[in-house]
Order: C-alpha cells, then sequence, then structure tokens
C-alpha cells in the first residue's frame, strides 16, 4: 500500500506517550478539581427535624436546621468546607415586600447563627433575593404588575445587612437588579461589616434549567417570568458589560449561571477579569444526570466528575454544585 505520510521515522512528536500511563496522564494534567473550590447548596425548611426529599433532585433533601447540622457534619469531615443556604418559605409569612426576611428571629437567619456558632471554620454564603419570601414569586418588588428596580434596591441592602449579623460570610444577590452590588457594599460597609464579601451573581441566564430549584422552594413567579431581569440565553457580549458593572460596584466574586450550558461565558468573564469566577451547576444539570444514570444511559461515576471538570477548564475558580458531597465520599472511597 503507497503511503504519502511521513515516515514512521520521521514522528517526532508522539502525544500518546504522555497518555500511556495513569502517572503520566496524572503529572500532565491541565485542569485539576479540589474539594476547596466546591459549594454545597442546602435548603432549608423551619420543621427543625425535617427531611424532605425533592422529587425531581434525587438524593437532595430539604433539611430543618437540627438535621441540616448532621448532614453539614458529615460534609465537613468529607472535606467540603463552603455551603450556600436557601430557604424554603411557608406561603403564610409571604407578603409583596419580603418582610420576614428582614425579622431577625426568621429560620434562615437563625439556622445561620447555629451554622456558624457550631462551625465557625467553614464558609456560608447566603442568597439575596425577594423570590424566597415574596408573595409575587419574584426577585424584584412588584406595583401594579411590573417588576420595579430602584425601590426593590432598599429592601436588598436591608436584607444583606441582617444576613451579615446572622453569621455569613459572603452575601450572594441573586436578584439581577441593577445597581444592586453597589448598594449592597454601601449598606454593608455603612453597617459596619466591611469584612463581609459579595458574591455577585453577574450572568445569570433566564435559563430552563431552574425547575427542580423552584420546585425545591416553591418559589416560582405567580405572574409572568422573568426576562426582563434575568439575561438573554442568546447573549454573550452583555455579560462583559454586566462583570465591569459589577466589579466597578464591589463584588469580590463573579458569578455564570447556569454552568453547563453556558461555559463559553464562564471563559469569556475569566479572560477578561481578575476576580474569581464563580459557576452555579444548576438543579436542572443535577437532574439530567441523575435521571440519565438511572436508566443506566450513562456511567454516573465517570460522567459526574467530567462535568465538573468542564466547569473548571472553561474558568470556573469556584462551583456551586449539587454534587459536591457525592464527589467528595467518591474521592474519600478512591
Amino acid at each position: 500500500m503507497n503511503c504519502s505520510c511521513m515516515k514512521i521515522s520521521e514522528m517526532r512528536q508522539r502525544p500518546r506517550r504522555n497518555r500511556k500511563s495513569a502517572s503520566i496522564r496524572a503529572m500532565v494534567q491541565e485542569t485539576r478539581l479540589s474539594l476547596d473550590q466546591l459549594i454545597y447548596p442546602l435548603f432549608l425548611v423551619e420543621e427543625e427535624n425535617a427531611i424532605i426529599p425533592i422529587v425531581s433532585m434525587p438524593g437532595i433533601n430539604r433539611w430543618g436546621i437540627e438535621t441540616m447540622l448532621k448532614e453539614i457534619t458529615e460534609c465537613v469531615d468529607l472535606g467540603i468546607t463552603n455551603f450556600i443556604l436557601f430557604p424554603a418559605v411557608d406561603d403564610a409569612k409571604k407578603d409583596t415586600y419580603a418582610s420576614y426576611s428582614l425579622d431577625k428571629d426568621n429560620f434562615y437567619l437563625s439556622a445561620a447563627r447555629r451554622i456558624k456558632a457550631s462551625f465557625p471554620e467553614i464558609t456560608l454564603i447566603s442568597d439575596v433575593a425577594m423570590d424566597p419570601y415574596s408573595s409575587d414569586g419574584h426577585d424584584g418588588l412588584v406595583i401594579n404588575g411590573e417588576i420595579v428596580n430602584d425601590e426593590t434596591l432598599p429592601i436588598l441592602c436591608a436584607m444583606a445587612v441582617a444576613q451579615a449579623e446572622a453569621g455569613f460570610d459572603l452575601v450572594g444577590p441573586s436578584d439581577m437588579m441593577d445597581g444592586r452590588v453597589g448598594a449592597i457594599r454601601d449598606a454593608l460597609d455603612d453597617a459596619g461589616y466591611t469584612q463581609i464579601g459579595i458574591m455577585a451573581y453577574t450572568a445569570k441566564y433566564a435559563s430552563a434549567f431552574y425547575g427542580p430549584f423552584r420546585d425545591a422552594l416553591d418559589s416560582a413567579p405567580k405572574l409572568g417570568d422573568k426576562k426582563s431581569y434575568q439575561m438573554n440565553p442568546a447573549n454573550v457580549r452583555e455579560s462583559l458589560i454586566e462583570a465591569e458593572l459589577d466589579e466597578m460596584e464591589g463584588a469580590d466574586f463573579l458569578m455564570v449561571k447556569p454552568a453547563l450550558c453556558y461555559l463559553d461565558v464562564i471563559h469569556v468573564l475569566k479572560s477578561n477579569s481578575n476576580l474569581p469566577i464563580a459557576a452555579y451547576n444548576v438543579s436542572g444539570e443535577y437532574a439530567m444526570l441523575k435521571a440519565a444514570a438511572e436508566r443506566g444511559w450513562i456511567d454516573y461515576k465517570r460522567a459526574m466528575p467530567e462535568m465538573l471538570l468542564s466547569i473548571a477548564r472553561a474558568g470556573a475558580d469556584v462551583i456551586l454544585t449539587y454534587f459536591a458531597k457525592e464527589y467528595a465520599q467518591s474521592i474519600s472511597e478512591s
């Protein structure tokens, strides 16, 4: 057989040489994933001893504070040190102005105090948005059917200060209201919380992958949708506008949400900012992998870390993921 390619003896570069053994592959691995990079989301309910499975997120539960403390203990023993806390609030406690979020004795703030007293070494991150507490189910204040921006900011500021007082290490404005990072930074500084960081949801898209999360918190909008404040999935350059604003206003982290369908956005922000980039591996991304694994369509033990690696490879310094505990368990077992 005639062959026009180079002679075998002339093949100086053989990339397969660096793949021939596990030890060599490990030595030249470009992207590494550590537990220090992961943030584990936890869902909190008022009933102190509750363990309520979330049907659309197999393996994930709503916890009461007593059971959550046990869950955190298990996670800390596995090496997980970062957690973000979301409240599932009863409808009876919701109103237009999200007033319950500012009650110093509400179960969310009380739980933060308990958690930080029990685990002072962990990083505990809050959620700053009206939707868990709003009777309208929106991240901003609704007046006459309109989601208003500027009138929402004082509510978010008061919420962030209350969360700082409760012991959260970072506040996470997830609402996508214009100017909220700067307003919250000023409010925290004025209240003496200059050391409390802001993990800004910088590029939060109006995504179809949030469904199971809304099941977990029962926080779907009661009218309309969130497209007037969350970003259009078609846009990348717009994320640079949001990133520049958040950075100027005092953000300490820039987040992309969701992660898997927005790896290009993660890469763009990483290439254009010196701030740490966080990415939220959201509930729908978790659920679809779990569903495929349950049907035997995919090797879960291989696919799960591959998914996390892809997010880190795109440029995420920090990954919020429901896989955190299972990933830590897999490391412990290996």
